[in-house]
């Protein structure tokens, strides 16, 4: 009897170990977030290899701080990703001595964006019609396939929706998160050049016309950017950025996806 109590006892044991140790891995274990991008739907091809005017890639590294600059940026209270203040502080040297007892000096280094926080990266799919093929069938017995070519050249720009201080810093700002937010190829300009094809076949029944309508396609992107007047502090030996009027701003934007087309086929028995 005592053996078979013991038997049980030990198998309880383990059970209530293994669950504890089940529940430790599970609860170590983080989970990992989808990334968040932006499905490109099946009527939208990318046309980079096709496309007649090559558009310069838009590499937007982000611009890693100094050792001295990333010490600065974490006495500030306000965060700091303006690429062009970051380069500014990389830039920057200072000596410091220990026999500067008593020194204090504040340096003005302007008025920035500090920062922008998006809210909303959403895209229209046909935000500007670059382009129409069009062919009438209405005298024919049999399908007509017709496929996209670009008629003329096309210059897409996008900008920002209102006036804002220092409008291209909020503009670098910006694509940089909506590039990341989205996963698509942004720039503020794209052009698409005439005589630009794609293969893809579009057919017209007999006895209609159709309509091969192309669009550039973009994002629209919405958040608050973090205005402040920066300050150098010296005292002594220590370094530190003070910011200083702080206030915030809601900004919009739209920025054209670089080197993709949105089409739209419709074969109709008048013209449109």
């Amino acid at each position: 009897m005592r053996k078979s109590v013991s038997i049980v006892l030990l198998a309880l044991i383990f059970m209530f170990s293994f669950q504890q140790n089940f529940e430790a891995e599970q609860g170590g274990k983080k989970t990992e977030k989808a990334p968040n991008v932006i499905t490109v739907p099946n009527s939208v091809l990318k046309i980079a290899k096709e496309n007649t005017y090559p558009n310069p890639t838009q590499d937007m590294p982000k611009l890693q701080p100094s050792e001295l600059t990333q010490s600065l940026i974490d006495t500030s209270k306000i965060k700091i990703e303006n690429p062009d203040l970051i380069r500014m502080l990389n830039e920057t040297t200072v000596n410091s001595t220990p026999f500067a007892v008593g020194y204090r000096a504040i340096i003005y280094l302007g008025q920035w964006p500090l920062n922008y926080e998006s809210v909303e990266t959403a895209p229209n799919w046909e935000y500007q019609k670059i382009n129409t093929n069009y062919h009438d069938n209405r005298g024919g017995n049999a399908l007509y396939s017709i496929h996209y070519v670009q008629e003329a050249q096309k210059i897409i720009r996008g900008g920002l929706t209102a006036k804002v201080p220092n409008t291209e810093d909020v503009k670098k700002m910006m694509l940089l998160k909506a590039m990341e937010k989205s996963g698509l190829p942004l720039a503020f300009e794209t052009i698409v050049g005439a005589g630009t094809k794609k293969g893809h076949k579009y057919n017209i029944p007999p006895r209609r016309l159709g309509y091969l309508y192309a669009y550039a396609p973009a994002v629209n992107e919405k958040g608050k950017v973090t205005y402040g007047e920066v300050y150098l502090m010296l005292k002594g030996s220590k370094k530190v950025i003070i910011i200083k009027n702080v206030t915030s701003q809601g900004v919009g934007a739209w920025i054209p996806v670089q080197d993709h087309v949105s089409f739209g086929f419709l074969a109709s028995e008048r013209p449109r």
